[in-house]
């Protein structure tokens, strides 16, 4: 098995970033969203140097991405993240390597808070969350409809260590 590499999620990868996202939408409980955004829109709203892709050679296997939660200055220190896999690529440590590069990166640049919010259906997400030293917060309830049913969202968070 080739090794996989960590490297920065780049325009290049965008084809691959999308359908990804898009497989992970289609399996039915990683997000609301019901469609991968264009390559734009998904560019403009993560921040570049807290973005990661997982290759074996030049096939993105899976993704990392983090968005600021406010422009409130509060909140300067706290982004929240998606990290999707390739269907065929799980069970293999990708997203955990993409869970740890993103906590690395955050850290240097001196975020004290990644937050995410996942569906309780999604057992695995959760699961890899808390080995990864996210707590869950709570549940919230009934938050959003998702394909007309109400969904509700387990909130976690990893407070950094070093960044105090």
């Amino acid at each position: 098995m080739t090794p996989v590499h960590i490297e920065a999620l780049l325009p290049d990868h965008a084809e691959q970033v999308l359908g990804i996202y898009q497989a992970g939408i289609d399996e039915g409980n990683a997000t609301f969203v019901t469609r991968a955004p264009a390559w734009e829109a998904f560019d403009t709203s993560r921040l570049p140097q807290h973005r990661f892709v997982a290759l074996d050679d030049d096939t993105v296997l899976g993704w990392v991405a983090a968005s600021a939660v406010s422009d409130r200055c509060a909140y300067a220190g706290v982004v929240e993240h998606s990290v999707y896999v390739h269907p065929d690529a799980r069970g293999r440590g990708i997203a955990r390597a993409l869970l740890d590069a993103l906590i690395a990166s955050t850290e240097t640049a001196g975020i004290w808070t990644i937050q995410s919010g996942i569906f309780p259906e999604n057992t695995a997400s959760l699961a890899l969350h808390q080995r990864a030293g996210f707590r869950v917060l709570g549940t919230r309830e009934r938050i959003g409809r998702h394909h007309g049913t109400w969904r509700d969202v387990v909130l976690l968070e990893r407070r950094s260590p070093v960044v105090v």
